[in-house]
């Protein structure tokens, strides 16, 4: 088999003869790239058309994307729970604002209401009513407006029932929640007059004597005065009602706290005074410490005593340095605070 010869004289000569052509054509075709392209990027910097954005706030979603449609905008859509059941499925908030001029095919944050975040009234009855304030102020933390909320004051009324027990409600439970809803609720005051043995608390400290009296509903009032004879400092020294006196629930121990003669260490021993609101029924109480120069912000606090108080005068005992602080709360609320000072009436002369 043979192969035909290749003649390279001729296709050399045809080359030679054809370059100006070669050469045109090549610049042509690089002009002609560089034309499409400066095309292209002019279309690229005009972009695509604006549009306005409209108001969609307070309208059905689907009527929404009605509207956002003819705009060639595009929706981004979250969901939150609203105040009310009839407001499921409509626009809450939006951004941008209307009004607000964007490119076509802008993407637009639709808030929608899910309806509310719940739908009928729970049974609260047989429930501490401060543990239902506390659900419902956690349940509607994020809400401007509270959907359901609890009428001030309650009515009370004495019970066998847990003191502050929810008896009666009103709404019922089971009732739709169409909109803003006030609970009305009746809660237990405790017993009626019952009576029961004052315990034996002398000797005791102050907070033993507050362990004792817990259990049996007794309130307590503390008072100071010197130690005499054998008497142990800091320590319950005088009672009343005598022990084994029978005294009824509402009513208060009064307890003697024998003083010390002389300042130990430098601290002080005082008697912690705050007058507080009466209640219904005694509400958990916290009597705290800040060592100096512990601050307002800084410094590990130390329980002091910890009851449940019903309001009036709270006292209780402390040997504490100077400019300690001492911190009461009620339902972990802070109600007052104090420093710890030298009376002047403990000084001596020669610390004058």
């Amino acid at each position: 088999m043979t192969f035909p010869r290749i003649n390279l004289k001729a296709m050399e000569d045809h080359v030679t003869g054809h370059t100006r052509l070669f050469i045109t054509t090549t610049f042509g075709l690089v002009v002609f790239v560089g034309v499409v392209a400066l095309v292209v990027f002019f279309f690229a910097l005009r972009g695509a058309e604006q549009a306005m954005v409209p108001d969609v706030q307070h309208k059905d979603l689907i009527q929404a994307l009605l509207e956002l449609q003819e705009k060639e905008l595009y929706p981004r859509i979250q969901m939150r729970f609203s105040q009310t059941a009839e407001g499921r499925g409509t626009v809450l908030e939006q951004n941008p604002r209307p009004g607000t001029i964007v490119k076509a095919g802008r993407r637009i944050r639709l808030v929608v209401s899910q309806g509310a975040v719940v739908n009928s009234v729970e049974d609260y009855r047989g429930r501490s009513l401060e543990e239902v304030r506390l659900d419902l102020k956690t349940l509607f933390a994020a809400a401007s407006l509270p959907l359901i909320t609890i009428k001030e004051p309650a009515m009370y009324e004495f019970s066998s029932e847990t003191p502050g027990t929810v008896l009666q409600q009103s709404p019922e439970p089971g009732s739709p929640v169409a909109g803003p809803v006030t609970l009305e609720f009746v809660v237990s005051r405790g017993p009626l007059h019952t009576q029961t043995p004052a315990p034996d608390l002398t000797g005791l400290s102050p907070q033993a004597a507050l362990k004792k009296l817990a259990p049996l509903g007794l309130g307590f009032q503390f008072s100071l005065r010197p130690a005499s004879g054998n008497e142990k400092p800091g320590m319950v020294v005088e009672q009343d009602p005598a022990k084994n006196t029978m005294v009824e629930s509402d009513k208060a121990v009064n307890l003697v706290i024998a003083s010390p003669l002389e300042s130990k260490n430098g601290d002080v021993f005082g008697l912690f005074t705050y007058t507080m609101p009466e209640n219904p029924y005694p509400l958990p109480v916290r009597l705290e410490t800040l060592p100096p120069g512990g601050g307002s912000a800084g410094g590990e606090r130390t329980l002091l005593a910890e009851t449940d108080f019903a309001g009036g005068t709270f006292t209780f005992p402390y040997q504490l340095p100077p400019d300690s602080t001492l911190i009461l709360s009620m339902l972990n609320r802070e109600l007052y605070r104090e420093k710890v000072q030298i009376r002047m009436e403990a000084l001596s002369l020669d610390e004058l």
